[in-house]
This record gives C-alpha cells, structure tokens and sequence, in this order.
C-alpha cells in the first residue's frame, strides 16, 4: 500500500526528496531521474562502500565523539592542526550548532542563499539581513558596505548555492579585514569548491591564522557521493568558539561508518581530477543547449547550473510528470518562479533532461501539444 500524502507544516524546502516526489506521481523512486540534488555523478567511490561495511560491523560499539582519527587525516589534508577541526553531521548540522553557539543578535546572508543560513540563525533567535545579489548574481564590492558594526555573523557560500559562482579572493580578503576590524565572525562555506579545478586560487584555508573569526565549512557529502551519511566539518583557529559550537550539539553527531567513510575519501587519490574532467564536460554542454533551447543561464563553476526560463513558471511540475526531479527555486529570496538548478548528471540523463526541456517548451509555444513521456512507470 502506498503511504498516504504527507501534509501540514513538515514539507522539505531542498532538492533530493526523491520519496515526496514519489509520493505525488506515479513513479517510483528507482525510475525518477533526481537532477535537484547536487551529487557526483560518478557515484560514490568502492573504497567508501568498503570503509561503510566496516563502519557498520564496528557499530556495536559508541563512535569516537571527538573523530580523533578522522581529524588528524583532514588536519594532513588541509595543513592545519587536528585542533582546529571540528566534524559535524553534515554541513546542515554544523551551520546549526555555529548559530546555536554564537546566538548572534544581528547575521548578515546574501540573497539567494543557502536557505539553512536563515533558518538556523532564525531558530537561534538572530535578525537576519539580506543581501541582494545583483542581476549577474555575482558578490560585488557594494556588499562591504552591508557589513555594519551591529553585525555578528555572516554567511558568505563558495561557490553560491544556487548559482554556482564565485567569490574571488581579493574581495574576501576585504570582507574579512573589515569583519576582523569590526570584530563580526564570517562562516565560508566552499561545500562546493571541489568541484572548481583552481581551488587553491579561492579557498581561505590559508588564512585561518590571520582571523580569527573565520570559519570555513566543508562537507564530504558532494564529491564523494554520500549525502546519506552526513558528513561535514568546520575549520576555525578559533579553537575556544570550535568548543563552544562542539558543546551547542550532541556528542556522538558522525557515526562510525560516516567516520570510516571520510578516512577512506582522504584516501582517495585521482578520483576528484576524474570527477572535474567530467563534470566540466558535461555541464558545458548543458549550459550550451540550455542557452540554445532559450533560457538564461548563470555560469556557474559546480556540479549544477541555474537557469531561468521566460515565460515558464511550470517547468517542475511539467519535468515531474514526466519523471524528472528538478529543484524549483522560487523559495530563494532573490530567485523567481521561473528559475531553476539542475545537478550535472550523466550524459544519458543530461541527454533526457534536454530531450524533455525542449518538448515542453516547444509545447510551450505550441498550445494544442502536449510533451509525452517515454518511460511512463507501471507501479
């Protein structure tokens, strides 16, 4: 028996929820094409599945609180101490525990954003300001004079979620030196920055010695295929606040077979060249064809693009029907109902995907057609 429709106030505001989408069609979750979560394409690599095995027979027993070994392997990765790391689970759970921690009065978030800034800020009781991003949707130097003294905190993502741009160094620098001065903790999330082949040119990690009030999260949940296993941490020199987030969570927060997960994602050596080579790849040729089809898309630099269609505020809905999840971005302050994200996938599925975006539209503006579905599902 099917579960019945689940309604009230308890409806997800992110992309991935292949189970709610199953439950407004016909589809099962196996036969919908899911392009609203921002996986790797390459799936999750077999070392990682091996490192989960292990996790799972070692479960009878409490995981290390405090990720001992998994720190001092991303302390060798990212050329900090161990102290300065503090692991989470998920990205989501350390922006949460940052609030908690913080319980910042005043917090500063751009506009479109991550929505789990606001929201933790929110429960955390802060006032939250927006900034709104240009047209180009691109971080200007106009931002510096959004950073008051009221301020305690700001989120600044690093690639944007949901536009997949970037920040350059030289204006991050100028937001830190002012936050520095006016004493306002900054969060970096470059969740994404994986996915950007010249990392080293944008990411602050080596800049945590000079404020201490930067942190920067990272997340093990996008490059190596494994949102279902929550794993992120935060980078800080900071280490009195790292203890003050630590404390504001549970104390076992990463399971045994997520730690085991990261050790063996460390461990793996050429899999992110092969994961930029194509991923590059695949999402030029969606943002080509996506331009050509009509749409305005930004160009961003992760393993997803968001795009506008003119004209089409419908597109989720139509796309569903047809077995294919898309993530509609109109809960995004600053984004529309006509705007959309759409994780790179592989090139059979970005070959469906644009195969479906141009029957609607084509539909679109022939109003007597309608797009058909090749793979309707028999359940």
């Amino acid at each position: 028996m099917k579960p019945a429709q689940q309604t009230g106030s308890q409806q997800p505001i992110h992309g991935g929820d292949r189970y709610g989408a199953s439950l407004e069609t016909h589809f099962s979750q196996e036969e919908l094409l899911d392009f609203s979560a921002n996986i790797n394409p390459l799936g999750m690599p077999e070392s990682i599945k091996e490192a989960i095995l292990t996790g799972l027979t070692a479960s009878l027993h409490y995981p290390d609180p405090l990720c001992r070994r998994l720190r001092a392997e991303l302390a060798e990765k990212e050329g900090v101490e161990a102290e300065s790391i503090l692991c989470g689970n998920g990205g989501a759970d350390l922006i949460y525990r940052l609030a908690y921690a913080l319980r910042p009065k005043q917090a500063l978030v751009t506009a479109p954003a991550f929505a789990e800034y606001e929201e933790a800020l929110q429960q955390a009781g802060a006032q939250v300001r927006r900034y709104r991003l240009p047209a180009s949707m691109e971080l200007d130097r106009a931002y510096l004079q959004a950073v008051t003294e009221d301020l305690d905190l700001l989120f600044i993502c690093n690639p944007n979620n949901p536009t997949g741009l970037l920040t350059g160094r030289p204006l991050l620098l100028e937001i830190l030196e002012k936050a520095k001065a006016l004493e306002i903790c900054v969060c970096i999330d470059e969740c994404f920055l994986d996915f950007v082949r010249e990392k080293e040119a944008y990411t602050l990690t080596g800049m945590l010695a000079d404020y201490p009030g930067l942190l920067i999260l990272k997340s093990f949940t996008k490059l190596y295929a494994m949102p279902g296993l929550r794993l992120g941490y935060l980078l800080s020199k900071n280490q009195e606040l790292l203890e003050r987030i630590r404390q504001a969570g549970q104390p076992w927060s990463v399971s045994e077979p997520a730690q085991q997960a990261g050790i063996a994602a460390l461990g793996e050596r050429d899999f992110r060249q092969r994961t930029l080579a194509f991923v590059e790849k695949e999402r030029e040729r969606l943002q080509t064809a996506l331009i050509k089809l009509g749409c305005t898309v930004w160009p961003g630099r992760a393993n997803y693009l968001c795009f506008r269609v003119p004209g089409e505020p419908e597109l989720y809905e139509k796309l569903l029907e047809m077995g294919i999840l898309i993530r509609r971005c109109q809960n995004y302050h600053g984004l529309t109902k006509e705007d959309y994200r759409a994780a790179v996938r592989t090139p059979e599925e970005n070959s469906r995907f644009l195969q479906a975006v141009d029957e609607i539209l084509t539909a679109g503006r022939a109003p007597h057609t309608k797009p058909q579905s090749s793979q309707r599902s028999r359940k």
